[in-house]
């Protein structure tokens, strides 16, 4: 017993130092999951002291089933076979559908991974609105001049948000040493930004990589001056829309951190579908523009020149080429949206387990 003892006690220790590095919380975490937020310091989003708060149908008119090529099963059941947390499905304004499981309720917190990529689109958008960024056309060393020497002199803004930078990035969660570990645990995320390279030539073609979206953050934080992005949000997005809850934006260090813009914007699922239905509104809400229309549709079109994948636009993914689009996260956290039918659909959980395009597709002609 004793020896077992005198071997834990340095084992601890170096599990304890091991923590506090990028290495250490990859092993120590292991892979990421949507309780996350709780170990990444964060900056605050607030809460509308009036809340935007979307109707709950008299009569619930969600799905009953869902055919899996094997029989019908209750869509309840699918959801809990899926390791969802929260389902939404909302039209004209109002809940039709509502579920939470996993203990998971309203109230709870789901960070949003990759979706954060499509929020960090609209605020671009506002910046360029603003004048503190100057067009998509400009290259990111205009405003991260240090990144010259690695070629980005050459990447513009709409490369970065095209994802067709050309850039070098490893998009392997499972990789401790690969650029996506660095970028979710490391404590320098400013330094490992600015130390990216380039792969192949801008603007030859669409490789997604998470990468583009934190050089995106980084554009943003040196046009913003002193106001950081998680402020920039509250003010622009966050507050005129009229969330119900505070959030949090994960940021790499407590001390002069920097947003990770490629993902960790936590929120609860009901205000996620705000962002959604902002976007419904062609960057409209309640009649004030918050968002530039155009942009909205830019983010939104079929495009595929320069490079570009036509299911993928300014950060936003279009799974259908008719009109509808998507934000969409690592584990499976969706916002969907289809104009046509006036509908948005939000789906988190733990884990990704079925063809959710196809799911949201299915559902939307239901409506």
């Amino acid at each position: 017993m004793m020896k077992t003892r005198y071997f834990l006690i340095p084992l601890l220790l170096a599990t304890a130092t091991l923590s506090g590095c990028k290495l250490g919380r990859f092993v120590w975490f292991n892979f990421a999951g949507i309780g996350d937020y709780k170990i990444f310091p964060a900056r605050e989003l607030h809460g509308a002291s009036d809340p935007f708060l979307f109707h709950t149908a008299v009569e619930e008119k969600g799905p009953k089933t869902i055919d899996l090529g094997s029989g019908a099963v209750a869509f309840d059941d699918f959801l809990q076979q899926t390791e969802s947390v929260a389902f939404l499905v909302i039209r004209n304004d109002s809940i039709l559908y509502e579920r939470y499981f996993d203990d998971y309720d309203q109230a709870s917190i789901v960070p949003s991974f990759s979706m954060a990529k499509s929020v960090l689109s609209m605020l671009i958008g506002c910046a360029i609105e603003d004048g503190l960024i100057g067009a998509v056309q400009d290259p990111v060393s205009r405003y991260v001049p240090e990144m010259a020497k690695n070629g980005f002199d050459k990447v513009t803004i709409e490369h970065l948000l095209q994802m067709t930078s050309g850039l070098q990035f490893n998009e392997g969660y499972s990789n401790p040493f690969g650029e996506v570990a660095t970028f979710y645990y490391g404590r320098r995320l400013r330094k490992a930004t600015t130390k990216l390279k380039l792969e192949t030539e801008p603007g030859t073609r669409f490789a997604y990589a998470s990468g583009n979206s934190q050089v995106l953050g980084l554009v943003l934080d040196r046009a913003l001056g002193d106001k950081t992005i998680t402020q920039y949000l509250d003010e622009k997005i966050w507050q005129p829309i009229g969330m119900e809850y505070d959030a949090t934006w994960s940021i790499d260090r407590k001390k002069e951190g920097l947003e990770k813009t490629f993902c960790c914007l936590n929120a609860r699922a009901r205000d996620f579908a705000k962002l959604g239905r902002l976007y419904l509104h062609h960057g409209n809400w309640e009649g004030k523009q918050l968002v530039p229309a155009d942009w909205v549709r830019q983010s939104t079109k079929v495009d595929s020149t320069a490079g570009s994948n036509k299911r993928y636009q300014y950060q936003w993914w279009l799974p259908t080429f008719q009109g509808d689009f998507l934000a969409q996260g690592i584990l499976g956290q969706y916002i969907y949206v289809n104009p046509a039918k006036n509908l948005i659909i939000v789906r988190l959980g733990h884990k990704v387990k079925a063809n959710w395009f196809n799911v949201f597709i299915n559902l939307a002609k239901g409506y």
